[in-house]
C-alpha cells in the first residue's frame, strides 16, 4: 500500500467490525480516497449481518492529523463530499439517507486533530490514549469545522469550552478531554485498541435489538428532548418484549446460563 492516498482497512473479529485508518507515514491524514472508503466501511458495518459493533482505530502511533488539505481542497471549494449519497455518513450529520444504527467505539491516540475529533464525537464511546493531543485547527487554516464539532463540543463540553477550543485552535490533552466529557476513558497508549475492543465485545454479547433501541433512545432525547424520547418508551418496550431475543433473555435468566441472542 502506498502512503500517497492511504486506505481504510476493515476486518471482522467475531461480531466486531474493525475499521482501521491506514496512512501512518502521513499521520493518517485523510485523502478523498480514504473518505470514500471510510463511508463504505461504515455502510458495511450497518449492512453485514455477522457484525453488531464497530471499532474505529488507526494504524501507527497517531489517530489522524485531519484532512490532507491539498487533496481535499478542490472538493471543499465545490461544496462536495467524497462520501457517496448512498453511503452512511461517518460524521452522522445527514438528515436524509441511510444512518448508522449499530454502536461504534472510537479508539484514539497521539495526534487527534480536526476531523479526528469530529469522527470520535460522532462515535458512541471514545477510548483515548494518555498521549492524545487534540486540536480543532480550522480557524488557523481559514475554514470552519463542519464535521459536527461546532454542535457536539458545545453539547458535551458547554459553550464556553467549545468557544475556547474552536476559536483559538489551541491544543489540549487527554485529561482535559476527559474532564469535558469528550472522551469516556483514558488509558495507556498501547492499551487503547484492546480497551476499545473489549468494550465492543461486551456490547456485542447483548441483545442486538435492545442495544440499537437503547442507543436510539439516548440520541432521540439529545436531539428532540426528554419528552420525545419518553413518549416512545412504551411502544419500543412492547416491540422488544415480543421479540425472540426477549424470550431468550428470560429463558437464560431462569436457566442460569449465558443468553444466545440472534437479533430477532
Amino acid at each position: 500500500m502506498s502512503d500517497v492516498e492511504g486506505e481504510i482497512v476493515c476486518e471482522a473479529r467475531g461480531k466486531v467490525w474493525l475499521i482501521g485508518i491506514n496512512r501512518p507515514a502521513k499521520l493518517n491524514g485523510f485523502t478523498p480516497k480514504m473518505m470514500r472508503e471510510l463511508g463504505a466501511a461504515y455502510t458495511a458495518l450497518e449492512s453485514r449481518e455477522d457484525v453488531e459493533v464497530g471499532v474505529l482505530h488507526a494504524h501507527g502511533d497517531h489517530f489522524t492529523a485531519g484532512l490532507d488539505l491539498p487533496s481535499m481542497a478542490p472538493l471543499m471549494q465545490k461544496g462536495e463530499s467524497a462520501i457517496g449519497p448512498d453511503q452512511i455518513d461517518p460524521f452522522d450529520l445527514r438528515l436524509l439517507g441511510p444512518r448508522r444504527e449499530k454502536p461504534l467505539i472510537a479508539a484514539v491516540r497521539g495526534i487527534t486533530y480536526t476531523l479526528g475529533i469530529e469522527l470520535m464525537l460522532a462515535a458512541d464511546i471514545v477510548v483515548a490514549g494518555s498521549d492524545c493531543r487534540f486540536a480543532q485547527l480550522e480557524v488557523k487554516r481559514g475554514i470552519m469545522a463542519t464535521g459536527g464539532a461546532t454542535v457536539r463540543i458545545a453539547e458535551r463540553a458547554g459553550i464556553g469550552n467549545a468557544m475556547l477550543i474552536l476559536l483559538t485552535g489551541e491544543e489540549f490533552h487527554a485529561d482535559e478531554a476527559l474532564r469535558m466529557g469528550l472522551v469516556q476513558k483514558v488509558v495507556a497508549p498501547d492499551a487503547v485498541f484492546d480497551c476499545a475492543l473489549l468494550i465492543a465485545e461486551r456490547i456485542a454479547r447483548e441483545a442486538p435489538l435492545a442495544v440499537r433501541a437503547t442507543r436510539a433512545s439516548v440520541l432521540d432525547a439529545v436531539k428532540n428532548g426528554a419528552d420525545a424520547a419518553i413518549a416512545q418508551f412504551v411502544p419500543i418496550q412492547k416491540r422488544l418484549a415480543n421479540s425472540e431475543d426477549a424470550k431468550e433473555g428470560v429463558a437464560a435468566f431462569v436457566e442460569k446460563r449465558a443468553a444466545k441472542f440472534r437479533g430477532r
